[in-house]
C-alpha cells in the first residue's frame, strides 16, 4: 500500500521529526519506507531517515506493507499532515 502526502510542517522534515517518525514507524509490524525523489529509506532506521529530509510543501511517498499496512499509513500521514 502506497500514498503520496504534501509535507504540512512548518520546518519540513528536520531532525526532531525524522526521530518522531522512526518511533511511530517502529509500532507497527508492516516494513515501512519514505520515498522523496531518488531517494528511499526505511522509516525504521535512525541512520537511513537522517539522510531524509523534505521541505514543507515538497511531495513524499510512505510504502507500507504488513499486516497493519492501512493503520502505519495513517500513523506516519498524521505527523507529516498535521
Amino acid at each position: 500500500m502506497e500514498k503520496t502526502v504534501i509535507v504540512k510542517l512548518k520546518d519540513g522534515i528536520d531532525a526532531d521529526v525524522v526521530s518522531l517518525l522512526v518511533q511511530t514507524a517502529c509500532k507497527y509490524d508492516s516494513s515501512i519506507y519514505l520515498r522523496e525523489g531518488e531517494r528511499r529509506a526505511n522509516m525504521k532506521s535512525i541512520m537511513g531517515m537522517m539522510n531524509m529530509v523534505a521541505g514543507s510543501g515538497e511531495a513524499v511517498t510512505v510504502t507500507a506493507e504488513g499486516p497493519d499496512e492501512e493503520d502505519a499509513l495513517a500513523g506516519i500521514e498524521a505527523i507529516l499532515v498535521p
